[in-house]
């Protein structure tokens, strides 16, 4: 099977059997990537709980992931234009398999935190491989919109699927939150070397950046270590003040190594595009926004109000739905409106759904505060998720798909990982190590509002892209791409 011979159906509204095999898969590595993010979230409160760890700590089992995944994405997009997007599909899916088992045993926070980093790690390669075959596959338009469509509301699926399946297994024991993704993990595998044909595009010319590699990976790594620590250790300590110059000293030291390297790990030139730039940054404070309020958002209904993890999972459960529905509609709200006025929409939904939980208190209901805001999010996800991953797509030269996609999720899971160490940050500046409920609930709320402060400002981002005029050739694009989505 190869890509080739399937060529003729990508500009008709029927695609052949094997472009649907081959999206099918891919869709799968998204599903099971969702699906363990969801699950582990679910069992935050029961890990702390038997593992007895502090809320700094325990934020660490979240951005161990997002860091592994977040680190290594720019060399992840790299290795798969280099190397060939399946073969490094199938390779990273593999270390996936052994590291979510390594997760199930762990006996301490430590080895806990390093099996989900390298689960991040091995997700940093599957996601722009799996990102890239698509947007190489599928011809920019209504094709493409298409595909990453279902892309994204397959995602959605798994995340809606795995907040029960968190809630239910956690109930057994958290554990087993660790241990479900890795036969899922390997029957994708399986399926990916049977469906995904083999590459046949022409590679680039080039070799590794291990430099530009290594040195932004430690500043991300710094950055957010710096953060976590810095209501403990103070922020005008000489530990803290220090972590962030050397931050910020390796980040200048990334971008003077990607000046001068033969091979530079990020082509500097790629962020001229003005719609790759608004989209990693509207992709930063959308994750980074979220996966606070998540954070906090369970340890509310768990340790706070005493729901139990299933409970918490339905709780969240309508956002993930809202999401799967709703994002199958998506691509012709593209082609008819653009991705500019979408993520404007999605921003807005987010930022008042946020805000709205800020009514939180010592008791809460359920229709009257998380309801309105698990809609609202489930709103501006299905709308902004796939609409940021269409913009960052468009126009890029398809040897360089690997590197948007890279560029993107690097996005997303850094500012995920940023915004859960602010947000982590202010609430154990708040709470230290107090359980009173006024306490908790003190700090809580701060984090709430930290994620909308976060939100508004991903807003503020979207609104300059309404600032800038399309251009005609543009307008004649989408009313091609809404004739022929009608047609199918």
């Amino acid at each position: 099977m190869d890509l080739t011979s399937s060529a003729p159906d990508l500009d008709t509204p029927r695609w052949s059997r094997a472009l649907w095999a081959t999206l099918v898969v891919l869709c799968g590595v998204l599903f099971l990537d969702a699906l363990d993010v969801s699950m582990v979230g679910m069992a935050l409160p029961s890990i702390q709980h038997d593992l007895d760890l502090t809320t700094g700590q325990l934020q660490w089992v979240v951005s161990g992931y997002v860091l592994g995944y977040g680190g290594l994405l720019l060399l992840g997009g790299r290795a798969a234009d280099l190397l060939g997007r399946r073969r490094v599909l199938l390779a990273a899916l593999s270390v996936f398999v052994v590291a979510s088992a390594l997760g199930g045993f762990a006996t301490g926070s430590t080895l806990l935190v390093i099996a989900r980093f390298i689960k991040g790690a091995s997700a940093a390669f599957t996601a722009p491989a799996a990102f890239s075959i698509i947007t190489t596959t599928f011809a920019e338009g209504p094709a493409r919109n298409r595909a990453l469509s279902i892309f994204s509301t397959v995602g959605a699926s798994g995340f809606s699927l795995g907040l029960v399946l968190g809630g239910l297994l956690t109930e057994l024991g958290w554990r087993w939150t660790f241990l479900l993704p890795a036969p899922v993990a390997l029957g994708v595998v399986l399926a990916a070397r049977h469906l995904v044909p083999k590459d046949n595009h022409v590679r680039p010319a080039g070799g590794y950046d291990l430099p530009g590699a290594v040195t932004i990976s430690a500043a991300m790594l710094l950055l957010v270590r710096t953060v976590v620590v810095a209501p403990t250790d103070g922020w005008g300590s000489l530990s803290v003040v220090g972590g962030f110059v050397v931050a910020a000293a390796l980040t200048a030291a990334f971008v003077n190594i990607e000046l001068h390297s033969p091979h530079p790990l990020v082509r500097l030139g790629i962020l001229r595009s003005g719609s790759l730039v608004r989209a990693n940054l509207a992709a930063m404070t959308l994750f980074g926004s979220y996966i606070g309020f998540q954070f906090i958002g369970t340890l509310y209904l768990q340790s706070l109000l005493g729901w139990s993890a299933l409970q918490t999972a339905f709780a969240f459960l309508p956002a993930g739905v809202m999401v799967a529905l709703g994002s199958t509609r998506i691509a012709p709200l593209i082609n008819r409106f653009g991705t500019a006025r979408l993520i404007v929409v999605a921003f807005a939904s987010l930022t008042v759904g946020y805000a709205l939980f800020l009514r939180l208190g010592s008791s809460a209901s359920y229709a009257g505060l998380i309801l309105p805001t698990m809609l609202l999010l489930g709103l501006g996800f299905a709308l902004g998720f796939p609409s940021l991953n269409v913009q960052a797509a468009s126009g890029v030269a398809n040897e360089e798909q690997g590197l948007a996609s890279g560029l993107l999720n690097t996005s997303f899971q850094i500012g995920g990982a940023v915004g859960l160490a602010v947000v982590t940050a202010i609430v154990t500046g708040r709470t230290g190590s107090s359980t009173a409920s006024a306490t908790l609930l003190s700090g809580y709320r701060d984090g709430i509002l930290v994620a909308t402060a976060v939100g508004i400002l991903g807003l503020a981002v979207a609104l300059t892209g309404l600032v800038r005029r399309q251009a005609p050739a543009t307008d004649a694009l989408e009313v091609a791409a809404v004739e022929e989505l009608v047609v199918s």
